[in-house]
């Protein structure tokens, strides 16, 4: 099963893009998606107010500790 192993962060600092452990480069979401599925694992969907869906990393805060690939 896949996992998240670096990301890509705009200007801002807001997350973009996600690169998985089969070298593939996916959108925000797109993850999100694939975490709903089950296809990624090491992330889960969740659902903040107003119905917004997130991506939080299951073993940490954030998603500070990966690398920034861009």
């Amino acid at each position: 099963m896949e996992s998240i192993v670096a990301l890509h962060r705009n200007y801002f600092g807001e997350i973009i893009n996600f690169v998985t452990s089969e070298g593939r480069i996916i959108s925000y979401r797109k993850a999100i998606q694939e975490a709903e599925n089950g296809l990624i694992q090491g992330i889960l969907a969740v659902e903040e107010g107003q119905g917004k869906m997130s991506l939080i990393p299951e073993s940490d805060q954030s998603f500070d500790q990966y690398p920034d690939l861009y």
